[in-house]
């Protein structure tokens, strides 16, 4: 053996794969729309009393930070500004894991056609939660005015003035409209869970809690800069226009816009977000196709 040459050592096992980035964190459609089934399943077996505390919690805290968002309207800053910092609530609530009813409008059907969840499980779900949103965001809104006030003592400055006027857009500037504005709520209600459930999908598309943040600020920023509407938001601001002394009724509140903008979210939802999905990558023979 030449000298120089070093003798034969014991045979070293070949080094791991390092994994990639892709199969660390990105979760591809197909199992994207399992996780959603496996989500839907979850909800729709939670007992009342998870539902409403997580329901009530969802809608307070989706009124803080609608409250939060006008605060930065009324400030004569772009709309814009309000709408970046809008999404702060809806990834508090889906972190927490906490129940938002027009999340449910896109998982629960998706569920149901996966054959994870039942159309009993799923009408609990959507009732027990939307109480619970109503109620968190009339508590909140109720909150909210006695502090904006002082309890009364002052008319709550250029904020109160922007949030009666916007309760204001959501009710009688339908009205206006006669039948058309109560069509053009829907739209606009079909409009914002389309984006809204798009944003609870894409907190499924990776493991990571920073990208997930990012995945769902984007469409949800995207319905609230467009002005759309959203039943549970509506939920606290006309109630806090109500109790800032805005000229709306309880019928119209509910007739010209919860009503109808609920029905659109569930449209969105159901249709356009969670069936669409399932329809292209729910059946499992077409998982490896998808890649």
């Amino acid at each position: 053996m030449d000298i120089l040459e070093a003798p034969p050592g014991p045979a070293r096992a070949p080094a791991p794969p390092v994994p990639s980035v892709q199969s660390l964190d990105y979760v591809r459609p197909a199992e994207v729309v399992e996780e959603a089934a496996r989500a839907a399943a979850v909800k729709a077996a939670l007992p009342v009393p998870d539902l409403l505390i997580r329901g009530f919690l969802s809608g307070a805290f989706l009124g803080v930070v609608t409250s939060l968002a006008l605060t930065v309207k009324a400030q004569a800053l772009p709309a814009i500004a309000g709408a970046v910092i809008f999404p702060v609530g809806f990834v508090l609530l889906v972190l927490l894991g906490l129940e938002l009813a027009t999340g449910s409008f896109a998982l629960l059907p998706l569920g149901l056609a996966a054959r994870t969840a039942s159309w009993s499980g799923l009408a609990r779900n959507w009732v027990w939660v939307y109480l619970g949103n109503l109620a968190g965001c009339v508590f909140y809104a109720a909150l909210f005015y006695a502090a904006l006030t002082s309890f009364g003592h002052t008319s709550g400055g250029p904020v109160a003035a922007q949030i009666r006027a916007s309760a204001l857009a959501k009710t009688t500037a339908y009205s206006k409209l006669g039948a058309q504005g109560w069509w053009l709520a829907l739209l606009k209600g079909i409009l914002a869970n389309w984006m809204v459930t798009v944003g609870v999908i894409m907190a499924l598309v990776t493991r990571s809690t920073i990208a997930k943040i990012a995945a769902m600020w984007l469409p949800i920023m995207t319905f609230f800069a467009l002005g759309f509407e959203h039943s549970v938001v509506n939920m606290f601001i006309i109630p806090a226009g109500m109790f800032l002394k805005a000229p709306i009724s309880f019928g119209d509140w509910w007739f010209w816009n919860q009503i109808p903008v609920t029905i659109g979210n569930v449209i969105g939802g159901a249709v356009l977000t969670g069936l669409a999905l399932y329809a292209t990558f729910g059946r499992q023979e077409r998982v490896d196709a998808t890649g």
